[in-house]
């Protein structure tokens, strides 16, 4: 593990790297780098934002996108389109959550883990586009399940929804292709009791 991604681990991350990404934005994309680490390293999951019910996206979910946003990190659909034999044909990518210059993030919280395959598959077309250079999750680590089990909340964050052993196996099976990756999970350490 590079210097770098060790920073991450010691302040509550577990890191997981795939086709030395984390060179790539070191080399390539410092400022994205360091909006990453900003982010990171200021962020905590809060205990009043994963016992509050609700629909759509979470109160985690907001405060990370919204913290990106503060950065210069957009969502954005990619327009994309196939032409075979002189006939073309749109063929949308899904939206990422935020993407910087060439360096694409998705955050998944508390969906469930199939969206880890919609994402590496994104990832994977886009970089084969040359669109991105860098696909980034950001996801829960396994460390936090006693945390959810110890408040009541398992059934909401349970087995089902991502989390970091459900993805990494599909990035080493191949997943996101050729697409350098980089996972961060977010650990228990990250927890405050607010």
């Amino acid at each position: 593990m590079s210097i770098e991604l060790e920073g991450f681990r010691e302040i509550g991350y577990e890191v997981f790297e795939y086709r030395h990404a984390a060179a790539i934005m070191k080399q390539d994309f410092s400022v994205e780098w360091s909006d990453i680490w900003n982010v990171l390293q200021s962020f905590y999951v809060l205990k009043s934002h994963v016992t509050v019910g609700g629909g759509g996206k979470t109160k985690t979910a907001q405060d990370i996108d919204s913290r990106f946003r503060s950065l210069g990190w957009r969502e954005k659909q990619f327009s994309t389109q196939v032409t075979v034999d002189g006939v073309t044909r749109n063929s949308p990518t899904h939206k990422v959550d935020c993407v910087k210059s060439r360096v694409a993030l998705e955050l998944e919280w508390s969906n469930k883990d199939p969206f880890y395959d919609r994402d590496l598959n994104n990832f994977r077309l886009l970089f084969e586009l040359r669109a991105i250079s860098v696909g980034i999750i950001i996801t829960k680590s396994d460390s936090l399940r006693p945390v959810f089990e110890r408040l009541g909340l398992w059934s909401k964050y349970g087995t089902s929804t991502t989390f970091m052993n459900k993805l990494t196996p599909r990035i080493e099976g191949g997943g996101g292709g050729g697409c350098p990756l980089l996972v961060f999970g977010i650990t228990d350490q990250r927890f405050l009791e607010d």
